[in-house]
């Protein structure tokens, strides 16, 4: 069986967002962690030097059929779709979904599909409605939603959008995610990897 995975989602806000989680994390985490931001599509890597000046997890920006490695942070590349497959990543140039490539609603689908029950879906700040069906989708095959409480957003519309689409979810003030994150991956359910 496999490892769990935690993916998730930003837009408007969501470096800084971001810089909070994972500076909260510990280098021995025991999953891995994938994360759609939306970002210019001529960015090259410095949200990834950003992002590692953060983290204690060694932050790489996803390669087509890349391994999936627990105590990993990988970001989707610019304008580039990252889909999740049992076992490893794939990249996709399709048509932008809802204005957005990389789109949070097609890595968290994927997900969904690939990890099932395995799966925790986070939507950060941001100023669309991209991951909220995503995140719906996340929850329905058994995994587990997190959405940042709006009022501690950049941009509540994300939020919102997911709050609205995944009434069940669980939403935390921003510097409540990681802790939070750290306490499901300890649990034996996300750390056992038999069979």
């Amino acid at each position: 069986m496999m490892n769990a995975i935690t993916v998730i989602g930003a837009s408007w806000g969501g470096l800084q967002a971001m810089e909070t989680i994972l500076g909260s994390l510990p280098k021995n985490l025991a999953i891995a962690i994938a994360v759609a931001q939306h970002r210019h599509k001529d960015s090259e890597g410095e949200l990834v030097s950003c992002l590692q000046r953060s983290s204690l997890l060694p932050v790489v920006e996803v390669t087509d059929k890349q391994a999936i490695a627990p105590g990993q942070v990988y970001l989707a590349p610019a304008d580039y779709h990252l889909l999740v497959e049992p076992g490893h990543f794939a990249l996709s140039t399709e048509a932008p979904v809802a204005y957005a490539r990389p789109s949070i609603d097609v890595l968290f689908e994927s997900t969904a599909d690939a990890y099932g029950e395995r799966a925790i879906g986070v939507i950060l700040t941001g100023s669309s409605q991209d991951g909220s069906q995503g995140l719906a989708k996340v929850k329905s095959y058994g995994g587990i939603a997190i959405v940042q409480e709006p009022t501690t957003a950049v941009s509540r519309i994300m939020p919102d959008a997911a709050i609205a689409a995944v009434v069940s979810a669980t939403i935390l003030p921003l510097p409540e995610i990681a802790p939070f994150l750290v306490k499901l991956c300890s649990s034996s359910f996300f750390t056992s990897s038999s069979g």
